[in-house]
């Protein structure tokens, strides 16, 4: 079972399983809502328990997803694609981290000018 957690603790959570591998996302809204670029695991929702959530709000972000976050700390946590199985997961907010890694890099194209494309992970122009 992993555990996470916003910054003030108004949100948390435990999952029972999450993808050992992290997508990095370089588009203008991730960009924004997250300050530089928005770096997720995934796991399937019903996995996943709110053992914390009187923080939690969700911004319907598009016509086809919403994002989760701290209404107290401003934490950003989740992405849910609308009528998903599965959760974005902010890989920083997990209290352990062992065993993931970068596996791709989405949405180059749209990336910020101040900083070059990683080469940690395969990278593509969209999503």
């Amino acid at each position: 079972m992993l555990t996470g957690r916003c910054e003030c603790g108004a949100v948390a959570f435990e999952v029972k399983h999450v993808r050992d591998t992290v997508t990095v996302c370089h588009c203008s809204q991730c960009r924004r809502t997250s300050g530089h670029l928005w770096a997720s695991t995934h796991a399937a929702f019903d996995d996943l328990t709110f053992t914390q959530d009187s923080g939690l709000r969700w911004y319907v972000s598009s016509e086809t997803a919403k994002r989760g976050f701290c209404a107290k700390c401003g934490a950003s946590l989740f992405y849910r694609m609308n009528g998903e199985r599965g959760i974005g997961i902010a890989a920083g907010c997990l209290d352990v981290t062992n065993g993931l890694r970068i596996g791709k890099h989405i949405y180059v194209a749209s990336k910020g000018d101040y900083y070059p494309v990683p080469a940690d992970g395969d990278s593509f122009e969209e999503g």
